[in-house]
């Protein structure tokens, strides 16, 4: 669906961009993350055409972003950090606004406005003006105007920031039903959204790509171990050896161990999924687990770990 291929971009002396590439699959949410000055907003414009690389290529749904920006374009819907609104505009006029820019045929142009609004949730306000809304409200109408056109590419920079938690729900649940018939670009600062969202995540630094991983996989990257909370029911003789003779285990440790119940933390090989075998290892001897857990790194552990060594 998104190509971007050797990405080069110099404003004047300064470098910002040197030869970033990655692609995003169709129906596939992917974060793309990175400290202030990284240049994840110098990307996301060459992505959408408000900026021209120094060198490189990027294409949509096929088409070349500079060659054939008309039809690139028009799979691309652009939610910057400070939504594009016009304050003096209703709802409904400025959507309305937004569909014959985007060249939206006539006889379908009501419809869809229509459509856009009822997924958005923003149908009881569209005879209001838009400086009359809340923060909230607002967004949603930004994201609006996004699907207007029925893009396939959603990109959103920030799309929750300034929200209270309810209206950080409520949009996420919206980008959450979005990726079911468009692939979406998210870039945010709240990296428990990312991790909650998004299928993959890219992180750049110094504009660089430094991470491109599964979510749930970045983690493994960065430290090489997994790790497991269990609590079972049985005394740490009994299950230290049986445990350490499981392939990719590094270490068993007690962290306590009262009334017949002992809590374990167990260091394994990142590269390795030792869940069953440490089952059918404590089954074998009878020993049955009340809880397991992973305790991976959290995404902000992983960011600033990949994001301090790269520099």
């Amino acid at each position: 669906m998104i190509e971007i291929s050797n990405l080069v971009k110099y404003y004047g002396d300064k470098k910002a961009l040197s030869g970033v590439s990655f692609t995003v699959e169709q129906g596939e949410i992917l974060g793309f993350l990175g400290p202030n000055g990284a240049g994840k907003t110098t990307t996301m414009n060459i992505i959408t055409g408000y900026l021209s690389a120094t060198s490189g290529k990027v294409t949509i749904n096929g088409y070349d972003i500079l060659e054939q920006p008309e039809l690139a374009k028009k799979n691309i819907g652009y939610l910057p950090e400070l939504p594009p609104l016009f304050m003096d505009m209703t709802v409904i006029e400025y959507l309305e606004y937004v569909s014959e820019l985007k060249k939206v045929p006539r006889d379908i142009r009501k419809k869809q406005i229509s459509e856009v609004m009822k997924m958005v949730h923003i149908g009881n306000v569209s005879g209001r003006l838009i400086h009359n809304l809340s923060k909230g409200y607002r967004q949603r109408v930004g994201i609006a105007q996004t699907l207007i056109g029925n893009p396939e590419v959603i990109i959103l920079d920030e799309p929750t920031v300034g929200l209270d938690p309810s209206q950080v729900i409520e949009i996420r649940k919206l980008i959450s039903q979005l990726s079911k018939t468009h692939t979406i670009i998210f870039s945010s600062h709240i990296l428990s959204e990312v991790q909650a969202i998004c299928d993959r995540v890219i992180i750049i630094n110094n504009g660089r790509l430094v991470a491109d991983a599964p979510t749930i996989e970045l983690s493994a990257q960065v430290e090489g171990n997994s790790h497991y909370l269990l609590t079972v029911e049985g005394s740490f003789k009994s299950v230290q050896m049986p445990l350490r003779a499981v392939p990719g285990i590094k270490s068993v440790s007690s962290l306590s161990e009262r009334n017949g119940l002992l809590q374990l933390d167990i260091t394994a090989d990142g590269s390795l999924d030792v869940r069953k075998s440490i089952f059918f290892a404590l089954a074998r001897i009878n020993v049955p687990i009340l809880e397991f857990r992973s305790m991976a790194p959290s995404l902000e552990d992983v960011f600033m770990d990949i994001t301090a060594s790269k520099k």
